[in-house]
């Protein structure tokens, strides 16, 4: 009726871990370089799984 049940798509879901990554990456830039990079490679292969979903689901 409001939303309260319906389940998240996978699109949804990968959607939010990306953003958290891309979060976490950001924080650690000026901590430590390395897991910072990391990271944002981490970030990117979600990305791609993401883009890779078809349209319509």
């Amino acid at each position: 009726m409001f939303g309260i049940f319906k389940k998240k798509s996978a699109a949804d879901k990968l959607q939010e871990k990306y953003k958290k990554t891309m979060e976490e990456a950001y924080k650690l830039q000026s901590i430590n370089r390395t897991d910072s990079d990391s990271k944002y490679k981490e970030a990117d292969d979600i990305l791609k799984e993401i883009e890779a979903l078809p349209e319509n689901s």
